[in-house]
């Protein structure tokens, strides 16, 4: 999943970087015509669910450490 999520943030920023040069990631390089008002901000959401992902995999992954720590009596 954090595989994914990085992969989401990679196209976020080709997507935002190449709006400014001239290269349309969606329409041109992939082919999906996006409407106009999600291709405004698509590079955007891709950057934010890449994130959340991101996130949402450090979380649990901190959770199963805490969950699996074997508690020593001393």
């Amino acid at each position: 999943m954090k595989i994914l999520g990085i992969l989401l943030i990679a196209i976020g920023l080709i997507d935002l970087i190449g709006s400014y040069v001239g290269f349309d990631f969606w329409g041109g390089f992939v082919g999906i015509m996006l409407p106009d008002v999600l291709w405004k901000y698509s590079s955007f959401i891709e950057l934010g669910v890449g994130y959340f992902i991101i996130n949402k995999v450090a979380k649990s992954e901190v959770e199963d450490v805490n969950n699996n720590e074997v508690s020593v009596d001393k």
